[in-house]
């Protein structure tokens, strides 16, 4: 067995981090963000993100039709957008349709925002509906590692109103298992806390592969240790509150 140490403040790190309104974002660790844009060079993921994006977009040809509205975002950035909404479209839209700044997902570099290309496009609610290549690229997310982050029905969760424009990367094959379930990220946080490491995980497979999901909470005033098996290769990210999401890939 081969035991990995982390530090408390790697739970703030990796693609499952939880960001909302409770859970600000925490920026630990330089980024390595990348282009997703070749005719807007300004438009970033991060790379892991934008290297899945990139390969989705291939997929069903997307960039015929879709344009790449929103990435990451600079908490100077998140202000300013913040700020105009107010300004412009008041308080209640902008608690809607905003996250404050420090709160959004976009800081992170594993959120987009897409909208459907045309003349004029709405830069806070861009335009992309349930059918042709909006719906393609919504049949295929999952599986490349992205999920609807503010799906219809479930704003009271989310406390974001339904946005179908806007995707959360959060890897594979959680997009899948959140998808498969139909829950928000928020409830899948939750849903996993019950199979904690050690004792029990959530065991998911598809035709290819084969991984066991559980949650371990980190160590408040030290170093968490785990023990890795050496005949599987695990995952680790932070929840970015109180733990660990583990993630292990066995052979099938």
């Amino acid at each position: 067995m081969k035991t990995i140490s982390l530090a408390r403040y790697r739970v703030f790190e990796g693609s499952l981090i939880l960001i909302n309104a409770s859970y600000s974002y925490h920026d630990t660790v330089k980024k390595i963000l990348k282009p997703i844009d070749t005719d807007n060079k300004k438009l970033f993921l991060e790379k892991e993100a934008a290297d899945a994006f990139l390969m989705l977009m291939s997929d069903i040809g997307g960039w015929k039709e879709i344009a790449a509205v929103s990435g990451w975002r600079s908490i100077n950035e998140q202000h300013d957008i913040f700020s105009s909404s107010l300004i412009e479209k008041g308080l209640e839209f902008t608690q809607k349709y905003v996250a404050f700044p420090g709160y959004s997902e976009h800081q992170s570099g594993l959120a987009i925002d897409l909208g459907l290309r045309q003349s004029d496009i709405d830069y806070i609610r861009p335009s992309f509906t349930y059918s042709g290549i909006c719906k393609a690229f919504k049949d295929k997310a999952a599986h490349y590692g992205f999920i609807e982050r503010y799906p219809k029905g479930k704003e009271g969760i989310t406390n974001i109103a339904w946005e179908p424009w806007h995707f959360r990367y959060v890897g594979c094959p959680h997009a899948e298992i959140i998808t498969k379930l139909d829950l928000t990220f928020e409830e899948y946080h939750d849903f996993l806390k019950q199979y904690e490491y050690g004792r029990k995980s959530f065991k998911y497979a598809n035709s290819e592969k084969l991984w066991s999901i559980s949650y371990m909470k980190a160590c408040a005033e030290s170093f968490t240790n785990i023990e890795g098996d050496p005949g599987s290769t695990l995952y680790i990210s932070g929840n970015n509150s109180d733990g660990f999401i583990l993630t292990e890939l066995k052979n099938k």
